[in-house]
């Protein structure tokens, strides 16, 4: 894969710095309930869902923030197995979870206003795994997302619908394309609602941008020797076919893929020999000067 930190569209020069700061709900799955700055909260939520109820095993349900899915996203468990289960606090802003497979510690911190979450997970050497930070974003119909031109793009089944029958492969749970039109859909714009749902990852790309109007985003994810990719979920009221509603999930992602079960050698990540995986995820906010939050 290749790996496209320095290729994203430049920033205004007249944009300055919005320190975030960040919390979490450590007994409830260490959902991220809040990364707020400058007067504006990122996150979205959904209420009501009733999320404070849901027990290990349980269907996913989307309450919003940034839910950590571990070992997988779609598949089995449902958004993974760390969602649904208390994690421990074990000092300010960190967390950990233990499971049968695995231990994942996390530390949230606030650096000079740079959100940065440090995470270490702790398994077999041989055991392959997807990670998602599931962030769900609350942005206007204006909001574009930034991503290295010609990034290679997998596109998943709900893009179907929007394709002749003719292009989607009988035999492959996805397909392939560059961003920012793989397929010639244009995944760049993050609305309005159209009634559509897409999923895609954006294959070695470990740095994109959220830009909503004056204010902009970065998520960038670092991790040695394991697959970086960016997962999109552009939900414009397209699903659940009962009940759509409106969510954007931007996803930073070690591996290639949302589900662990299809992921050939390449697009899982994998514990080495030493028992351990490290990473870091960093998210800064920047707005045009003179410009106010939506």
């Amino acid at each position: 894969m290749v790996n496209a930190d320095d290729r994203l569209p430049e920033s205004p020069a007249t944009e300055i710095r919005v320190p975030l700061r960040v919390g979490s709900d450590d007994p409830r799955g260490g959902r991220w309930t809040t990364l707020r700055g400058g007067g504006r909260e990122w996150l979205w939520r959904r209420p009501d869902t009733g999320r404070d109820g849901v027990r290990a095993g349980d269907p996913f349900v989307d309450a919003g923030g940034l839910e950590e899915c571990l070992p997988t996203v779609r598949g089995r468990p449902d958004h993974g197995d760390v969602w649904s289960r208390p994690w421990r606090t074990i000092g300010p802003g960190a967390a950990t979870i233990e499971r049968p497979d695995f231990t994942l510690t996390r530390r949230l911190t606030d650096r000079s206003g740079v959100v940065v979450a440090d995470y270490r997970l702790q398994a077999d050497p041989g055991y392959r795994f997807i990670w998602a930070a599931h962030a769900l974003l609350d942005l206007s119909p204006a909001a574009r997302l930034d991503a290295p031109a010609d990034t290679p793009t997998r596109l998943y089944p709900e893009a179907a619908a929007l394709l002749p029958a003719s292009r989607w492969p009988a035999d492959r749970p996805w397909l392939s394309g560059t961003w920012p039109t793989p397929a010639g859909l244009p995944l760049d714009q993050l609305g309005p609602d159209d009634g559509t749902a897409v999923g895609a990852v954006l294959l070695g790309c470990p740095t994109v941008r959220v830009n909503d109007g004056a204010d902009r985003l970065t998520l960038h994810l670092d991790c040695d020797g394991q697959p970086r990719s960016t997962a999109l979920w552009r939900n414009l009221r397209g699903w659940p076919t009962d009940g759509p509603y409106r969510s954007i999930g931007v996803e930073p992602l070690l591996g290639g893929t949302f589900d662990l079960a299809e992921a050939g050698p390449d697009d899982a990540a994998e514990v080495p020999p030493s028992g351990e995986v490290t990473w870091r995820l960093t998210l800064s906010a920047h707005r045009s000067s003179g410009g106010r939050p939506r």
